[in-house]
């Protein structure tokens, strides 16, 4: 049996624990081992389909890169869909020899 001081600490932290998004692998992980690559509007996009992981990392990751890429189409005076093409193309400049880019016809190469 748990005492009650033990429980007074370990209730809290499994509540946060819990609450805590939880990715087994991470970013630069994923885009090693060619699980995710850089598409060519700004997006990641999951090159392995039907991975849980790697699909929540990708959901996660992709909402986070709209909300910035909103608020600086704003401040620039353009639109998201200019906004999104500028930035995918900076990432895929970006991107490390042999991760995966979606070049601007929609083909994946190696870089």
């Amino acid at each position: 049996m748990i005492s009650n001081s033990k429980r007074f600490w370990l209730i809290p932290f499994l509540s946060l624990f819990l609450s805590l998004p939880a990715f087994a692998i991470s970013l630069d992980a994923a885009k090693s081992q060619g699980l995710v690559g850089e598409g060519n509007r700004g997006y990641l996009v999951a090159i392995v389909k039907g991975n849980g992981e790697v699909d929540a990392l990708v959901n996660d990751i992709n909402s986070k890169r709209k909300a910035v890429y909103l608020d600086n189409a704003k401040k620039a005076g353009v639109s998201l869909d200019v906004m999104e093409v500028r930035i995918g193309q900076r990432l895929n400049e970006k991107a490390a020899p042999g991760e995966y880019i979606q070049n601007s016809s929609g083909q994946w190469q190696k870089k």
